[in-house]
């Protein structure tokens, strides 16, 4: 193995255009590293499909703005049945998804897995095991809605700060990949976060977002919608009508906190950004709607998650598409499966944007596919750091085409463009 992918963890590494292999930067420098990556991420921001997979890392860094070295993590669920037996699952789960160590949401979904073959095993209403499925299934309940209020309270920092530089960014953020060319389809964004700082970040950018949702007051899932669009017809031009700009293919894969199942109806409730309680604007009977919670039922763990991950595979395993990953340290192997997938076809491109590489996940996933020409990296905290990344790094789309604009006008009247390289340089005039 070559010595440059010995070591990843707590290094910044990139690897862009036509790099056979990571380099490993010690002291960054911005000014020269962004000659080299900007145009790059520039270029494929502008294939003809664009794709942005967002994981957990979009929230931490918008944390990282307001509070620099603090984590918003939450503490498990502490189970006073079946303790040893959850837990021991939980490890299990999380090794064999190379997770590392088990989370709440290894917990949820291995305590839905146990209440579910309980209650197959236990057809005795009066003895003392179904007594303990009832305090198992009261115990998971507690901790998934002090779940759902810690993601609402970590929302409720960010949304309601009075640091705005974090909104400007996450703003930036989004801006940077939906300014696409009249000519290239929609943006596709995916993540696999239950908060709604995505669709804040879209509201202050003034984004709109198109998912699988009908409807005003209590928008109603849908699989029939997914070739809803904007478009318009500028005056006086005949032919198919246009793109509306600001607009964007959302879908969020492991559901949401606004998301329930109510009558066998998925539906997305109003619930504010920041709210102090889940509780009071979900009916009791409802089901939260978020990954690891759907494994209760056949039914909520097959729709509509299905359908979000039908719409994932389609929109990045097609030729000239490039996927955007930010803050997802691929753990998730079901994503994974359909990112080599589309690794498989040649004129499609990965860059992979990440704080660190916990676990080696990364570099495991950069190994075993093989495809070193067909994936750009940024990894390390220089690379993944928000304000770093949106201040140098990310495509500039809008500016860039003003720039060449601007550049072949002054190249028609006879100016040359000094060299940016040199500072001593001065434009000069060419002689007819």
């Amino acid at each position: 193995m070559n010595d440059e992918l010995e070591i990843w963890r707590g290094k910044n590494l990139y690897k862009v255009r036509e790099k056979r292999n990571p380099q490993i930067e010690e002291e960054p420098d911005t000014e020269r590293l962004r000659k080299e990556i900007e145009p790059w991420l520039t270029a494929l921001s502008q294939s003809e499909h664009l794709s942005l997979l967002i994981g957990s890392g979009f929230s931490l860094a918008a944390c990282q703005i307001l509070k620099p070295q603090e984590s918003n993590g939450m503490s498990k669920i502490e189970f006073s049945v079946f303790k040893d037996q959850i837990q021991t699952a939980s490890e299990q789960s999380a090794k064999g998804s190379m997770r590392g160590n088990a989370n709440i949401e290894d917990q949820i979904r291995t305590a839905n897995e146990l209440i579910k073959g309980l209650e197959i095993y236990c057809t005795d209403e009066n003895n003392e095991l179904t007594k303990k499925i009832s305090q198992l299934n009261s115990e998971l309940q507690e901790g998934l809605v002090k779940f759902a209020n810690h993601i609402l309270e970590n929302e409720k920092t960010i949304v309601y700060s009075d640091i705005k530089e974090v909104s400007e960014y996450l703003m930036n953020f989004l801006i940077s990949f939906a300014s696409r060319s009249a000519t290239r389809e929609r943006l596709n964004i995916f993540t696999t976060n239950y908060d709604r700082i995505i669709e804040y970040s879209a509201e202050m950018a003034g984004i709109r977002l198109i998912d699988r949702f009908l409807g005003t007051i209590n928008p109603i899932f849908r699989s029939s919608c997914l070739d809803v669009d904007m478009h318009y017809n500028p005056p006086g031009i005949r032919g198919e009508p246009r793109y509306l700009e600001g607009v964007a293919r959302f879908a969020k894969l492991h559901g949401s906190l606004d998301w329930i199942m109510h009558d066998d109806v998925v539906k997305r409730i109003a619930l504010p950004y920041g709210a102090n309680s889940i509780e009071k604007y979900s009916n009791t009977d409802s089901t939260l709607m978020i990954y690891p919670n759907a494994a209760k039922d056949r039914e909520t763990s097959e729709y509509p998650y299905v359908e979000l991950f039908r719409d994932l595979a389609a929109a990045v395993c097609r030729p000239n598409s490039t996927l955007v990953l930010y803050g997802y340290s691929l753990g998730d192997q079901h994503i994974n499966q359909v990112i080599e997938d589309m690794l498989t076809i040649p004129s499609t491109h990965l860059v992979i944007i990440s704080w660190s590489d916990e676990g080696d996940r990364i570099k495991r996933f950069y190994d075993r596919v093989k495809r070193p020409a067909q994936i750009s990296l940024l990894i390390g905290n220089h690379f993944g750091d928000l304000k770093t990344l949106v201040d140098h790094y990310l495509p500039k789309p809008s500016i860039d085409r003003t720039t060449i604009k601007m550049a072949d006008l002054l190249k028609a009247r006879g100016i040359v463009e000094p060299d940016r390289s040199d500072a001593n340089n001065n434009p000069t005039e060419s002689k007819p």
